[in-house]
């Protein structure tokens, strides 16, 4: 079995191809299935002088633009929608810092909505400025990937959704365009085909993407489905390597066969409540098994009934213990991600981001595919426990014993300074009991919401702290009130963990908006 570094490896070695080109990308060795497609120019109606905007101008130009568009009465969801379709349209998914981006984007509106009226387009504004920044660096509009595609034939018997997932094991990027947009009917279409392929592979990237682009159609409309979701067929593709087969091979045997053992395809899924107890244990099973065994587990679980909001709730806790459990990056990787430090591309961050994205597409999806995303969310998580680093089911969940009894004698309206101090002094220890203390207490919950809103947006959280926040607000609401505190005792380690790394263009931001 390939590493997760390994594995990474070869996407990266598939976005080289888009930052070289295909012509030198295939004299260095990698796959020439990525043609052009064609110097037609893909455009979004009333939409796209904006959409240009963010295209042509350099952040620092950029930001008091739009932050003097809004004051004339653009909406900040025409902004969010220009920006998305922007990234998507340059990068095609096919860019790690443009797809990471792109998954910010929803995240970073969803986070204004919980602002004051001054302050609201602050997080959009911070994640625009590095939209505008990584388009430039790319080369802007002279470098886009998402070209108009014409729609493909699919051929007389077969299922479109496996003939697209067989034309990205090739890969060949272009028949599969032209088959997904032949599939592209409606968004839920859209969806529900591309997700055979998302579910040939279980990583971060390869199932938020789909994800955070579904999330970004409750903000900006469903029009743009098809461009959305491209992207994960560009990913998809750029992914598959023989090293990635071989990684990925376990998996894509064994979902197969246990669809075809318990039968789960075509039945109605069961609606069995769950006691709080069954949810704590089923998500300990997940956490302690192999892979191949959360995923069994899993699949039974369906069989017998049991409903799968449950089920998404134990792997979602199971994901979770890897944040409450991380004892931090063993060695400097980067000046923002020192030794000891969790946020960003940790384990757990990665972790609960995935288990959050296989929940909410399984909400959305047909039955054929939530049967998959539940089954594919508990294996990512036992996957992420046991094959990338660390002795998780030794180590203790934070905050452990001695730390809380630090805090113990701390007052009640002393607990947010308390926060602030230890946020301030990356003390992930102190801040996770702190936040566990107010969880005891009657303290208004708003008020640390706001505390830790407030710092996932002035930090720069290299690349994952719009969207962590927004795993963290998004579990919170959905799981049973035992379990709440555990997310925001997670959230409160990832923020202390990133400050000191301010945010690009957040200080210029906050000027223009005159907060």
């Amino acid at each position: 079995m390939k590493s997760r570094r390994d594995f990474l490896k070869d996407v990266g070695a598939g976005v080289v191809a888009a930052s070289v080109g295909t012509s030198l990308a295939a004299d260095l060795g990698f796959s020439t299935a990525f043609a052009q497609q064609g110097t037609e120019r893909l455009t979004f109606g009333s939409l796209e002088p904006l959409v240009s905007l963010m295209q042509e101008t350099q952040a620092a130009r950029l930001i008091p633009q739009i932050v003097e568009r809004l004051r004339n009465g653009t909406s900040l969801r025409d902004v969010v929608a220009a920006a998305a379709l922007a990234n998507a349209r340059t990068f095609g998914g096919e860019d790690y810092i443009g797809f990471h981006t792109m998954m910010a984007i929803a995240p970073s509106y969803h986070m204004s909505q919980e602002l004051p009226e001054a302050r609201r387009a602050l997080p959009v504004l911070k994640v625009l400025h590095r939209n505008a920044t990584r388009i430039q660096e790319q080369g802007g509009t002279a470098r886009e990937v998402l070209r108009p595609v014409q729609a493909g034939e699919i051929p007389t018997g077969r299922n479109g959704a496996e003939v697209l997932r067989d034309q990205l094991r090739q890969p060949n990027v272009n028949d599969a365009e032209r088959t997904f947009a032949a599939l592209a009917g409606t968004a839920d279409d859209a969806l529900n085909n591309v997700l055979m392929s998302v579910e040939d592979g279980a990583d971060v990237h390869r199932v938020v993407l789909p994800y955070r682009a579904w999330d970004l159609m409750s903000i900006i409309g469903r029009d743009q489905a098809h461009t959305l979701l491209r992207q994960s067929v560009r990913f998809c593709a750029r992914g598959e390597s023989p090293r990635y087969r071989d990684y990925m091979g376990g998996m894509r045997a064994l979902i197969p066969r246990l669809l075809d053992q318990h039968r789960l395809v075509g039945r109605e899924l069961g609606t069995r409540t769950a006691e709080d107890r069954w949810i704590e244990d089923f998500s300990m099973t997940i956490f302690r098994s192999s892979p191949a065994q959360a995923a069994e587990a899993a699949a039974a679980a369906l069989a017998e009934g049991m409903d799968p909001n449950a089920i998404g709730e134990a792997i979602s806790l199971a994901a979770n213990q890897l944040v409450l459990r991380d004892n931090g990056r063993p060695n400097d990787e980067g000046p923002n991600k020192p030794r000891g430090s969790i946020h960003g591309d940790s384990i757990g961050v990665h972790a609960c981001d995935s288990a959050n994205a296989w929940r909410n597409l399984a909400r959305a999806a047909n039955q054929r595919n939530k049967v998959v995303c539940i089954i594919l969310g508990a294996w990512q998580a036992a996957r992420d426990r046991s094959e990338r680093g660390g002795n998780f089911l030794e180590q203790q969940p934070y905050p452990r014993e001695d730390a809380r009894e630090a805090v113990g004698n701390v007052e009640p309206n002393r607990l947010l300074g308390a926060l602030e101090e230890a946020i301030r002094g990356r003390d992930q220890v102190r801040a996770a009991a702190v936040v566990h203390r107010y969880s005891t207490t009657d303290q208004p919950q708003r008020a640390l919401w706001d505390t830790l809103l407030r710092y996932a947006i002035s930090e720069d959280g290299a690349l994952h702290h719009e969207k962590f926040y927004r795993t963290t607000v998004e579990e919170f609401n959905s799981v049973r009130t035992p379990f709440k505190w555990r997310y925001l005792i997670a959230l409160a380690r990832v923020t202390a963990s990133g400050h000191g790394y301010a945010a690009p263009g957040h200080g210029e931001a906050c000027r223009l908006l005159g907060v």
